[in-house]
């Protein structure tokens, strides 16, 4: 029996490995192999059954952002309801791609069984992920940053957050006007994606009407978003509106936004969905957040993993939900039970 299973190992690492060099780049946001997160169950089935000892290994961004906490949470939870155990690591900060290959490297040498990596740039965790191949471990890219050669993607269409952000100011100022762009970390997919659906958006429904006067990185950080904004603000007080690449940064911008009083006047729209960013809208701050609700990808993440680990053949992405949250559907989505949650996102793709 022994020899076996290492016999099916070894072809299961030689498949995956083949798997890997054959496949395109990968742009989550159009490949063509993927299917909706809500859809997996009625085509896959229900889970099945897990092998005992299964342990998987999640490597975060970093713990210090809440939206990275809510992820591993949702690992967690959907470790608890399937009896795997799962280990979670992570960099002390969103520039620790050095510690997060460590982390990684050091999972595969635990023998973990498979992998969730959410790395940090777009290249800094391809030696695990090569080294996990060669092993025959899945190692599975959920959200933000992408490296190209990954075979299995869990997370939102990035592009997405951006078109979303681009239509609401469309809507809210349809006789134009000059807005910023408050992007994220240079070399990290998402943050280009985001940035490239809002300029776009803007440009293809509002043509000339709307300027986008600054595009500037704001590397996920509070104060320094903080100053990009203010100097933005100083040379634009006519300003319309900000769109962020993550909440951290847009409740940066809300203070400059405060401290320059334009509140009401220069509106400020985040990604993410943290916990501030809703406290925020239902104070009137922020006005909205491009919910990717982190929890439920989370549990996602966990669900195709033993799915690869029991055999069958995924999508190389799985698509999960993302909501424009404002003060008006803001009791929609926040303070509920995961399950109502996942109710209304179901009940929304349906629509």
């Amino acid at each position: 029996m022994k020899h076996w299973i290492l016999a099916f190992s070894a072809l299961f690492a030689i498949s995956t490995a083949a798997n890997a060099a054959t496949l395109p780049p990968l742009n989550p946001d159009t490949e063509p192999n993927r299917i909706e997160w809500w859809q997996v169950e009625g085509k896959f089935g229900p889970m099945p059954e897990i092998k005992a000892g299964t342990k998987v290994g999640a490597v975060a961004k970093t713990l210090t952002n809440e939206y990275w906490r809510l992820l591993a949470e949702g690992y967690g939870i959907a470790g608890q309801e399937m009896g795997v155990e799962v280990t979670i690591g992570a960099a002390g900060n969103e520039s620790g791609q050095l510690d997060q290959l460590n982390i990684a490297e050091t999972m595969i040498d635990d023998e973990c069984s498979a992998i969730l990596a959410s790395p940090q740039s777009d290249s800094n965790l391809l030696p695990a992920f090569e080294k996990a191949t060669r092993l025959g471990i899945p190692f599975i890219n959920v959200n933000d940053a992408v490296f190209p050669t990954a075979i299995n993607y869990i997370g939102t269409v990035a592009r997405d957050n951006g078109v979303r952000a681009a239509k609401y100011y469309i809507e809210r100022f349809p006789q134009g006007g000059k807005f910023a762009v408050i992007e994220g970390q240079a070399g990290v997919f998402a943050a280009r994606q985001r940035t490239q659906g809002f300029h776009e958006t803007l440009a293809a429904l509002g043509g000339d009407k709307y300027e986008i006067v600054a595009s500037v990185p704001g590397n996920w950080d509070r104060q320094l978003s903080y100053d990009k904004a203010d100097t933005i603000l100083i040379q634009h007080p006519d300003l319309l509106g900000f769109y962020c690449n993550n909440d951290t940064m847009a409740l940066g911008v809300i203070e400059a936004v405060k401290d320059r009083g334009r509140m009401g006047e220069t509106l400020v729209i985040g990604t993410d969905g943290i916990s501030a960013a809703y406290d925020s809208i239902n104070k009137g701050e922020l006005t909205a957040t491009v919910d990717s609700f982190p929890v439920l990808t989370g549990m996602v993440a966990m669900d195709t993993a033993l799915r690869l680990l029991a055999g069958q053949d995924m999508p190389r992405v799985v698509a999960t939900p993302q909501a424009l949250i404002t003060k008006e559907n803001y009791s929609r989505y926040k303070e509920i039970d995961i399950e109502e949650v996942k109710a209304n996102l179901l009940e929304d793709a349906k629509q």
